[in-house]
């Protein structure tokens, strides 16, 4: 069942911030081909919004008319003058109808406002946090790129926008999927596909997803992975569990995999050319690991793309 956002807009919203919340969320649809994730876009009173660079948006309709599971509110700039009694009235309603609250950028002045904040930890965009601290005395401010307490959300602004989707990510479908969704948009339209490696927060994995995406045209095994990161295989194996849910057999596989399908949409070589650079014997051996993995062959994934 998708994770249905309502996104709350305000004139002077960011462009940057929206789209820093909005395609990892469509990104990990993409890379899952599942509908993961659905977003509508919401104005106070249903009328069209301009962004701070003039991109005019038009609601789905009117937040009176939205429930899900997020309600993320977003006014960026502008913000003082944003808190009148029928937006507060109308946020602290809107909460009610959804399982969490998020206030990018500046949206947790607004929060704090309709005291949706009051006894829980939460950030700002850092220019704001000392008028903030003062102003919300009941709010545990704290200077951090983006904060989850429970059912509230705040992040300090666009760039933490991204970290926090990706967290949320993280929680909802699995660490590998949330570092997945980062690389993409690290390495989208870059002509070397062996660029800018995935991470994770284990320096040891680390290592080891280095060396896995630098021997991919010819694998190593598992045992020669976890020698060359200086490790036994043991060891190995359950630092990969417990840091990003997997094995390291499958791990390798899936960025063997990923390859494949980037090669698949993104250039014009054969599928035998792509089995050899994604380190498969022949092509009928990448067909049947990439059916199952990605739900359809090659072929199929380019034709459809």
């Amino acid at each position: 069942m998708s994770h249905r956002f309502n996104i709350l807009l305000f004139d002077g919203f960011s462009n940057h911030c929206l789209a820093n919340m909005v395609e990892p969320l469509r990104a990990a649809n993409t890379l899952s081909r599942q509908s993961l994730y659905e977003w509508r876009f919401c104005s106070v009173d249903g009328e069209p919004v301009h962004s701070s660079s003039g991109l005019a948006v038009t609601p789905d309709v009117a937040l009176t008319d939205h429930k899900g599971d997020v309600l993320v509110v977003m006014p960026s700039y502008g913000f003082l003058q944003l808190g009148t009694p029928r937006t507060l009235r109308a946020l602290l309603a809107a909460a009610k109808r959804h399982e969490q609250v998020a206030g990018l950028d500046t949206g947790s002045w607004l929060m704090a406002q309709a005291g949706l904040l009051d006894g829980q930890r939460a950030t700002i965009h850092w220019d704001e946090l000392s008028r903030f601290e003062e102003g919300f005395p009941a709010v545990d401010v704290v200077q951090e790129r983006y904060v989850i307490d429970g059912a509230r959300l705040t992040c300090s602004g666009a760039m933490a926008a991204f970290d926090l989707a990706l967290a949320l990510i993280r929680t909802d479908h699995g660490p590998l999927l949330s570092m997945e969704v980062a690389h993409l948009f690290m390495s989208r339209g870059r002509s070397d596909h062996y660029a800018l490696p995935m991470q994770t927060e284990d320096t040891l994995v680390n290592r080891a997803l280095a060396i896995m995406q630098a021997n991919l045209e010819t694998p190593l095994s598992i045992t020669q992975v976890a020698r060359k990161a200086g490790c036994t295989q043991k060891r190995l194996e359950m630092r990969v569990q417990a840091d990003l849910k997997t094995t390291p057999q499958s791990l390798y596989r899936r960025l063997r995999l990923n390859l494949a399908r980037r090669l698949t949409e993104e250039t014009e070589q054969s599928i035998a050319e792509i089995a050899s650079r994604s380190g498969y014997e022949n092509a009928s051996a990448m067909t049947r690991a990439f059916k199952a993995e990605f739900g359809q062959t090659p072929s199929a994934f380019r034709n459809r793309v």
